[in-house]
């Protein structure tokens, strides 16, 4: 079978390839050796926010009578219906991405996809030939010799999305998206959760006042916080214990828990895709591309997690709307790494985009702070959410250069400073654009004010 286009894996970078060149008129396959919707929409980023939005819903229910209401019994976290409500959200999204490959007439290949050369791709067996072929394959759970995994002591982020029951401890290891999201969801449930962060501060490529923050909150949920501390080895004693050997502040130190999560960061799909037999270069476990993702193979495209950029799901769909359009001689502009958001959905939330105030000083910039807390919010003291701060740093020309974010439903707010720092909105733009009232929104507003020197709450 011959066609235009040819999509390795079907993640949020993948299929969006796919939906793209069909779009504009391109007869396209894509090729899944497992679920429709990649690892984000199956083990990832979907099915980890069902569980968390439980996780709220119990938290709210032990508080209610913070909100004036009366609980008749005990509210009790069932983790086993928890995990089935989330593993059918996962179901449910995936059957939507296959739902639009087929709207959008793409064919679906089930099946490991590797390159032969010569535009030809080998899926367990039978050959396809594509003009363009684009690799999509993502990535998976980096493990570490030190701390191998087991799957069910030793375990990465795809086994904590179905534990069958609530371990009484947890440690978790390592402090960046993955491992606080986790980590926020099992203290939540009742776990007594340590986290172990290698570098000085948890959430280490945050804003510091963000870190700083997000400790305190995780020592609200009476989590141990760990930082600048190393893991040296985990062993799972003869009672089925994990024993995690660890070096920090106090010296070695040997800590027991009845899980151990790694989350010690990701590593690239790769492996026996046929890169070698290409001439396909890969540099520090990712694929060499140019602005447009062409790599050193001709016709051979990559984007995603296997490239260097950011390995957010976000980015890869944008990645591939570029890729695709600069096959079709769209001339697109290409993506504006400086201009990512990311979020990370622990309790309270956090949403950043651009420069934190550490890299502003780093690059010599001159530059002003503006900030609002949400104990000055209207909405958030209504909703009881009072947690966290809009945090906003400008530039000498008086445009915005980053924006950090902590507090309730932040991960929704990050859109309004991107859009901004896309379109080169200054302080006085912003502020004086009229924001709805009461909103957790006006954070962003009365920041931008509090940066002119012009605060009116505060």
């Amino acid at each position: 079978m011959k066609y235009d286009i040819i999509v390795i894996g079907s993640g949020p970078g993948g299929y969006v390839a796919a939906i793209r060149a069909s779009q504009l008129g391109k007869k396209t396959a894509i090729v899944e050796r497992a679920e429709a919707g990649g690892v984000c929409l199956n083990w990832g980023c979907i099915p980890t926010k069902a569980l968390l939005k439980s996780a709220q819903v119990y938290t709210y229910c032990k508080n209610a009578a913070h909100y004036g209401l009366e609980l008749a019994g005990e509210v009790r976290p069932d983790l086993e219906k928890i995990v089935a409500r989330s593993r059918g959200v996962a179901e449910t999204m995936s059957k939507g991405v296959a739902f639009l490959l087929k709207k959008n007439n793409i064919d679906l290949i089930q099946g490991f996809g590797r390159l032969k050369g010569d535009g030809r791709v080998n899926v367990d067996g039978t050959e396809y030939e594509a003009d363009h072929i684009i690799l999509a394959t993502g990535a998976r759970p980096r493990e570490m010799s030190f701390m191998p995994i087991d799957g069910k002591h030793v375990i990465s982020s795809r086994e904590a999305l179905t534990l069958t029951e609530l371990p009484e401890t947890m440690i978790v290891v390592g402090t960046g998206a993955i491992g606080s999201e986790f980590a926020s969801l099992y203290a939540s449930l009742g776990t007594k959760v340590t986290v172990i962060e290698y570098l000085p501060r948890m959430l280490p490529l945050e804003d510091e006042e963000v870190s700083k923050t997000m400790e305190r909150s995780f020592r609200k949920l009476r989590a141990t916080v760990l930082t600048s501390t190393t893991v040296k080895s985990v062993k799972v004693n003869a009672d089925g214990k994990c024993e995690v050997e660890i070096e920090g502040k106090k010296g070695t130190e040997i800590l027991t828990a009845d899980v151990v999560l790694s989350a010690v960061g990701i590593k690239s799909n790769i492996e026996r895709i046929g890169l070698e037999e290409l001439g396909i270069r890969v540099e520090r476990d990712k694929i060499v591309v140019d602005r447009f993702y062409r790599t050193d193979a001709q016709g051979v495209y990559a984007i995603g997690d296997i490239v260097g950029g950011p390995a957010l799901a976000h980015v890869a769909s944008a990645e591939a709307i570029c890729c695709v359009e600069a096959i079709c001689g769209l001339n697109p502009s290409p993506v504006d790494y400086s201009t990512v958001p990311s979020c990370v959905f622990t309790t309270p939330e956090v949403a950043s985009v651009g420069l934190t105030e550490q890299q502003a000083r780093e690059q010599g910039l001159a530059y002003k702070v503006g900030r609002f807390p949400f104990t000055a919010s209207g909405k958030a003291t209504a909703a009881g959410d009072r947690d966290g701060f809009v945090k906003l740093i400008f530039g000498e020309d008086d445009k915005l250069l980053g924006a950090h974010l902590v507090g309730a439903n932040v991960t929704e707010m990050i859109a309004e400073p991107t859009l901004a720092k896309a379109l080169g909105a200054t302080a006085h733009r912003i502020a004086r654009t009229i924001h709805a009232h009461p909103t957790m929104n006006e954070g962003v507003m009365e920041a931008s004010e509090a940066a002119m020197g012009a605060a009116i709450h505060l």
